[in-house]
């Protein structure tokens, strides 16, 4: 059990105005936590503010308080510790409403199928897997034969690379995490995107960084302006961004402006962390972009630390990412590593060895199925949400869809009431912005697309028939 404690004032931040809309307040308060613990802004094993702590910062009687305690823990959503008071819980599945299949359609992970090719990529790396069984099963590295192909294939797409520049990791997650642990010490800035990816605030977070946001927004990008201040003001010692295709907004960043941040970074002494894990997955893009350190001058490079994994366009079930760094670095993550993991599984590197050859091709299928995705939503939005805004995106894993009023969590709390999993807004964001913001994801088969939005649709009637806590009225909505 985790002894991480959620103070008052953060707790009050992430409820927002939880007070809005109609019924009783036990319940708002009730409803809007239950929220925060399903959605993971209240990660499991959180032990809660006690309850006279929190009444009196909402400036509520200690009893609605209790009350509110009472419903979560009786719906699974904490258990009591002694000594510890609430601790915050994910039930299991069934104690949550579902679907008319008894089960779930979940749009909290925006992924695709499996590629095709992965079954006779296993079949066949099995020969190659029999050569390692002799030896101690793991590295730190990364098998050689991988290292090759993950270098070949950013020199193919504009950037030399050797192998020697390169890290097999555990997913790009765990690449995060081990550049984290190893480039920031406690108290140092880390810029970031906001919206941006969860978990890559959390790790930045667990290695003790004080976030610090720039602004994406769709249709718009990056805030050059505030990019290049809070650069120059606050020096932070790593940058984490998305330059292609930036989840959740769909976003890409101009040749130019890449070629800014990275002068900026010189002269900062900040490492930026590119996150291209969705660096390829163009659908009609205009103009061909380099993988991001491509754009540095001579010398600035080691500047640039890529972040990339076969997550989102193989498979997310192989868990392969890498670090693309001067080898240096590469040798001092290396070193580091073993505190966290001893390496990644021998099998799944040879399968994704194999596969990397075919990347083109896989490229192409991926192209297919995010253009579907993209374009039967903009099609529903446009007859059945017309108040709401999917704007078009050139590529990338999912549509950061505009709600026209600030709905997300309770939107997201209804659909599951109609068997639909998705993740609200805030959870992309810091201290619980974006509110107005629902991310769909794009690489679903079209018939389940249709399914999610037929479900957020219910769900969306019936915030209009029973208003709950900060439930606004949808504009489209007779």
């Amino acid at each position: 059990m985790s002894d991480a404690l959620l103070g008052t004032r953060a707790l009050r931040s992430l409820l927002g105005d939880w007070k809005d809309g109609g019924g009783p307040l036990y319940q708002a308060l009730f409803d809007r936590i239950r929220l925060l613990v399903l959605d993971g802004r209240i990660p499991a094993g959180t032990r809660l503010p006690a309850e006279r702590e929190l009444a009196q910062a909402l400036e509520v009687s200690r009893t609605l308080v209790t009350s509110a305690y009472r419903e979560l823990r009786e719906g699974g959503y904490t258990t009591s510790v002694r000594g510890s008071g609430s601790v915050a819980r994910v039930p299991g599945r069934a104690s949550l409403a579902v679907d008319a299949a008894g089960g779930f359609l979940d749009f909290t992970k925006a992924v695709m199928p499996a590629s095709p090719g992965i079954a006779l990529a296993t079949e066949q790396s099995m020969d190659d897997f029999g050569r390692y069984l002799q030896g101690p099963g793991y590295n730190f590295e990364g098998i050689p034969e991988l290292r090759d192909a993950v270098a070949e294939r950013y020199t193919a797409r504009g950037l030399p690379t050797t192998p020697d520049q390169i890290l097999v990791t555990t997913g790009a997650q765990a690449a995060i995490a081990l550049l984290s642990r190893v480039l920031l010490s406690r108290g140092d800035r880390a810029l970031v995107e906001l919206p941006s990816y969860p978990h890559a605030y959390e790790a930045l977070a667990l290695a003790g960084a004080r976030l610090v946001p720039v602004s994406v927004t769709p249709g718009e990008g990056w805030d050059e302006s505030a990019l290049e201040q809070l650069m120059r003001r606050t020096t932070p010692a790593v940058g984490y961004l998305m330059p292609d295709f930036h989840n959740p907004t769909g976003e890409s960043m101009a040749a130019e402006l890449r070629e800014r941040v990275i002068d900026q970074a010189m002269r900062a002494g900040t490492t930026l962390l590119i996150d291209e894990t969705s660096g390829e997955l163009d659908i009609d893009r205009e103009g061909r972009f380099l993988p991001f350190a491509a754009y540095a001058t001579p010398g600035d490079e080691r500047s640039v630390v890529s972040i990339g994994s076969v997550g989102k366009t193989i498979w997310d079930g192989l868990r392969v990412g890498w670090i693309r760094a001067e080898p240096g670095l590469i040798r001092t993550l290396a070193a580091a590593r073993p505190a966290s993991d001893l390496g990644t599984p021998i099998l799944e590197q040879l399968i994704v060895t194999r596969m990397l050859g075919d990347m083109p091709a896989i490229l192409d299928g991926r192209r297919e199925q995010l253009r579907a995705g993209r374009d039967r939503l903009q099609q529903i939005v446009a007859t059945s949400f017309p108040s709401w805004s999917a704007p078009p995106v050139a590529g990338g894993i999912a549509s950061w869809v505009a709600l026209g009023s600030p709905v997300s969590s309770q939107l997201a709390l209804a659909a599951r009431a109609e068997g639909l999993l998705i993740t609200a807004g805030p959870r992309f964001g810091l201290d619980g912005a974006l509110e107005r913001f629902l991310r769909i994801p794009l690489g679903y088969p079209t018939a389940q697309l249709e399914q999610g939005m037929d479900a957020l649709g219910r769900a969306r009637q019936a915030i209009m028939r029973n208003p709950v806590p900060g439930a606004q009225a949808f504009g489209d909505v007779a």
